[in-house]
């Protein structure tokens, strides 16, 4: 494992945009930490983020890994540039001559993604930790590591949205395509959705749109982390101003963690399929 993770780090290392990306990607990681003293002066008012609550236990946990998961097309760029790299100049075929087998280099990719999803969610561990301590109204343990699974589904999610970029990388070989069909498959789900929102219900009046839609791949990856400001309180205080309040389940899904993970499985199967087939 740890050969095999050396060679690819190896590889990105004496990769100068790779290099670039991977650095930005983490840069705006700490930016996170910059935002909580930003002030916004209108008029009169001042607006001051870390005292709207987005800093205080535990609801920072839910708000930094929602925010910071929006981060990681930084990253499948890589990957994606990484596996193109692989064609374009030829190193995929060198490395098969020089002994290493195609298992062992779809096993690389995933060393190579497992690393930079764990130093990701340490990151945003330490970040988030340090910012509630700093700004949070709340400081005992109990809250402070109550809803961790956020942390947990954050992994996943990245995990799944890599491995979804090494598959189309492996299928496509050519990184701008690659991208390219990624935006596409984004835009399929909704037209799907939309579909079966419009269809299903007369065909199948069992079966609704959103438990199909939740099997999907991207939109399984979405549902790990919903969105978290309608959880803010300013937020429910105007929902309970203008109707009967705001509910929604922010939990996150042991489902939809099984349905990412079994995603994750598929997609590295399926690189490693593809690339066994091909003539290089």
């Amino acid at each position: 494992m740890i050969r095999l993770l050396v060679i690819e780090l190896h590889k990105i290392w004496y990769n100068r945009i790779s290099k670039t990306l991977i650095f930005g990607y983490f840069l705006l990681i700490f930016s996170v930490a910059i935002f909580s003293t930003l002030k916004v002066e209108i008029g009169p008012i001042e607006f001051y983020f870390a005292e709207q609550g987005i800093f205080d236990f535990p609801y920072i946990w839910h708000f930094n890994t929602f925010i910071i998961s929006l981060l990681k097309i930084f990253f499948a760029v890589v990957i994606v540039a990484m596996i193109g790299n692989e064609y374009s100049y030829r190193t995929l075929k060198q490395n098969l001559i020089d002994g290493l087998s195609k298992k062992e280099f779809i096993l690389s990719k995933t060393y190579t993604i497992l690393a930079f999803v764990v130093s990701s969610t340490l990151l945003v561990f330490l970040i988030s930790l340090i910012l509630g301590i700093l700004y949070s109204d709340y400081t005992e343990l109990s809250i402070i590591f109550s809803d961790l699974e956020y942390l947990i589904a954050f992994a996943v999610k990245l995990f799944g949205f890599f491995s979804f970029c090494l598959f189309l990388s492996i299928l496509i070989k050519k990184s701008a395509f690659s991208l390219g069909f990624l935006g596409f498959w984004q835009v399929f789900e909704g037209i799907c959705y939309g579909l079966m929102k419009w269809k299903l219900s007369d065909s199948i009046p069992q079966l609704s749109a959103e438990q199909i839609f939740q099997f999907f791949p991207l939109n399984a990856m979405s549902n790990l982390i919903k969105e978290p400001f309608t959880r803010l309180s300013a937020f429910q205080n105007i929902a309970q101003e203008f109707g009967d309040g705001f509910n929604k389940d922010y939990s996150v899904s042991l489902l939809s963690i099984i349905i990412v993970l079994f995603w994750s499985f598929l997609f590295i199967w399926g690189a490693y399929v593809i690339l066994k087939k091909n003539d290089l």
